[in-house]
């Protein structure tokens, strides 16, 4: 017996909506005409999966082999093996498919099928005495909404929920798009170009601690951002990752329970990671040391060095700086901005990649960016404090190498 109810406060019955950005969507194409026989949709199978599609065989299979890659990902993240088949209606040009199999569709699939979108339909069935989940998930062909609608039947089948609601989509988000061995940002570039061109949306703006799915494109984004931040970030990954693991074992806990103590540091790094964000950059090699102490009190005569790696972001040097004090500095050592190029000093190349770089820190906001160089002094623009990194495009980070230590004296 299958038990369906459409209401996410029992949880029995869950809609999740994957809808293709403007830049991608491919709504599903007409103008063939409807002679196409049953064979023109064929069901393909694997370990995990079994699709029913009129994608030609090649392309299918391929859709197989990305969903069970995926699959492998999310369930050695999670901890847990998948359970039972998932079922997949992958729709390339619904106009091929024969009047009898559309009609066996369930509504709300044939319907976001029809929106050139994606829905995942789970219900919780009794088997003995034990209740199990069964997911099935339809889907256009375009853009990952197979993939990202297959992340929410595993984590259905699976666990028997998908937890909240920007927790359940910016995983389904984050799933679609890794890949093994891939740690930097690796998105279509539409959802770039969306993220830094809108206006900016507050942290709290993105919670929503409802067992519901579904959303815009544009809330998908960033819904990703958020995870994508959180999961690779060294400063909140082990509780994001604890605190996945226990809303899907059905514990009661929230986002400002685990993050609430943070919250200022981490919408700090949220937005600087949206100012920065391309393909290739590193949260984890860009994530802000907060631990750091940093002090006012430097009598003249006295000096504080600080060790500045190559392969960081920006980096706390322990000085808080007084507005329109003056400072001199001195540099030792060498780096290299990527694999092949040569050493440099803290001066850099004639580009000005390499060269030893500050920005002052107050109040959670980060001042414009300014160059020292190998030696010589500076005047504070003014209060915050100092951190100091090697000039190199965000997205390059990790191929830099080599430490420079610096000498700050206050004149």
């Amino acid at each position: 017996m299958a038990i369906r109810y459409i209401c996410a406060a029992v949880a029995f019955f869950t809609l999740s909506i994957a809808l293709v950005p403007p830049a991608e969507a491919a709504p599903p194409r007409g103008g063939k005409k409807k002679a196409a026989a049953v064979e023109s949709v064929r069901d393909f199978r694997s370990q995990h999966f079994l699709i029913y599609t009129d994608l030609p065989p090649a392309e299918a299979r391929s859709l197989l082999k990305d969903l069970e890659n995926m699959l492998k990902l999310i369930a050695a993240y999670w901890g847990r093996q998948p359970r039972g088949i998932i079922e997949c209606c992958v729709v390339d040009d619904l106009a091929s498919w024969p009047d009898e199999l559309i009609a066996k569709m369930e509504p709300e699939g044939l319907r976001k099928i029809k929106e050139g979108a994606g829905v995942c339909i789970s219900a919780k069935m009794t088997k003995g005495k034990k209740f199990i989940s069964k997911s099935r998930v339809y889907a256009v062909a375009e853009g990952g909404v197979p993939l990202h609608e297959a992340v929410h039947a595993y984590c259905h089948q699976t666990f028997g929920r998908a937890g909240p609601r920007w927790y359940a989509e910016c995983m389904a988000e984050m799933g679609h798009y890794w890949e093994k061995d891939v740690i930097g940002v690796n998105v279509p570039e539409n959802v770039i170009r969306y993220l830094k061109s809108s206006e900016p949306r507050p942290l709290e703006s993105l919670i929503d601690n409802e067992e519901k799915l579904g959303g815009t494109w544009q809330d998908y984004c960033w819904w990703w951002m958020l995870g994508h931040m959180l999961d690779n970030n060294p400063n909140y990954f082990a509780q994001y990752r604890s605190f996945g693991r226990m809303i899907l074992a059905g514990k009661e806990i929230t986002f400002q329970d685990v993050f609430g103590p943070t919250a200022k540091e981490l919408d700090f790094e949220l937005r600087f990671f949206r100012q920065n964000l391309q393909n290739g950059y590193r949260v984890d090699l860009c994530s802000w040391d907060w631990k750091k102490k940093f002090t006012d009190r430097l009598p003249a005569g006295r000096a504080i060095t600080v060790s500045v790696r190559a392969d960081r972001g920006w980096q706390p040097s322990g000085l808080t700086v007084a507005a329109d004090a003056a400072y001199d500095f001195e540099t030792e050592g060498i780096w290299k901005v990527d694999k092949k190029g040569d050493s440099i000093d803290a001066g850099g190349a004639d580009d000005g990649r390499g060269r030893l770089v500050g920005a002052l820190l107050k109040d959670y906001q980060l001042g414009e960016e300014f160059e020292l160089g190998k030696s010589g002094s500076f005047t504070a623009r003014g209060d915050g404090d100092l951190y100091l990194r090697c000039r190199t495009p965000w997205n390059k980070v990790g191929d830099g190498s080599g430490k420079i230590d610096v000498r700050l004296e206050k004149k």
